[in-house]
């Protein structure tokens, strides 16, 4: 069974989700976009010390940019590329992106010149995306409806690929799954916001079930999932692999906002990180010290925000009209 037949199975949902795009939007301050849309097009590639984003400039929306990572705020160069959500490591580049004519959404893989290698189908508005470390395994999220435990308000689906293998998980919610080292089964499963390890088939990811919205960690090769810790949306796991960048719901509740934080695994030590903002994203490691994110301004704008992942210093702006940072080789 092929690829393409095979995510077709596995993904289900209905997808009247256009208003859903407003996740984007919001307040954080003005920027000239004239500055941040300059740039050299067709120049992006995933090599060298760069990093990479989905510009969100007026001129280039969506197009797969990059800046030097040691002039982040200088001139840009931009592609034809254009994507919903992308990320990039080990020399591969994932791409969710709109199918052309049609309203549905579909998965490109990219090499490092960004030439598109495969295409995969997708069931609903892409959300997250990451790749391993090697550029082997790639991961998705996307917003689905028609769950009928969640009255029709949006669920998630996580799927993984495995270049390697062209092995494809359309859904994590097959995996068994253990809640502090028990077998549990649930029919309100979601999972989202993959990170991967180096070592093959371990990754890191939210699942959520009732009120809980637990850490987990995955071996795709063995199927299964076991719960770390409860309270961790969207994990990064940093280039080290001793921490684990995340929002945290203030309070425990996601409707009062997140603020972004630092888990120690071996200790569980949580450190609240300097950002006091909503910030509502997956957290990209720019280097072993520093945790880049995107902040909304206004709608459809964005700008990529660091901080350091020591709970010190101050947040500050690197790449204005920008979003979905990944930071290159």
């Amino acid at each position: 069974m092929n690829t393409r037949t095979r995510v077709l199975i596995a993904v289900t949902g209905v997808l009247t989700l256009a208003a859903a795009a407003v996740i984007y939007v919001g307040v954080a301050g003005a920027r000239n976009q004239d500055t941040a849309s300059a740039g050299t097009s067709g120049a992006v590639t995933l090599d060298g010390e760069r990093l990479l984003f989905r510009s969100t400039a007026d001129a280039d929306r969506g197009h797969v940019s990059s800046v030097s990572a040691a002039d982040p705020g200088g001139a840009r160069a931009v592609s034809d590329v254009s994507c919903s959500r992308v990320y990039a490591a080990g020399g591969t580049g994932i791409c969710l992106r709109p199918e052309t004519g049609l309203t549905t959404y579909q998965l490109a893989v990219l090499d490092s010149r960004l030439t598109v290698t495969q295409e995969i189908p997708l069931v609903g508005l892409p959300n997250r995306a990451r790749v391993s470390p090697d550029g082997r395994r790639l991961a998705w999220t996307v917003f689905v409806t028609g769950d009928s435990y969640n009255g029709g308000r949006f669920s998630t689906r996580a799927g993984t690929l495995d270049l390697s293998t062209d092995n494809v998980e359309g859904t994590l919610e097959d995996f068994a799954v253990t809640v502090d080292g028990k077998p549990y089964k649930a029919a309100d499963f979601n999972f989202w916001g993959v990170t991967f390890a180096r070592q093959p088939n371990r990754f890191y990811a939210t699942m959520s079930t009732g009120p809980h919205r637990y850490l987990v960690e995955g071996d795709s090769a063995a199927r299964t999932i076991r719960t770390l810790r409860d309270n961790v949306e969207c994990p990064s796991l940093s280039p080290d692999e001793t921490r684990i960048a995340y929002k945290a719901a203030i309070d425990g509740d996601p409707a009062k906002g997140w603020r972004v934080s630092v888990l120690a695994l071996a200790s569980g030590t949580v450190t609240p990180l300097a950002e006091t903002r909503n910030v509502d994203d997956q957290p990209a490691w720019l280097d072993d010290r520093t945790v880049g994110y995107a902040l909304p301004r206004t709608q459809g704008h964005s700008d990529v925000w660091a901080v350091s992942a020591d709970g010190s210093g101050a947040p500050r702006l690197l790449i204005p009209e920008a979003e979905s940072p990944a930071a290159l080789p």
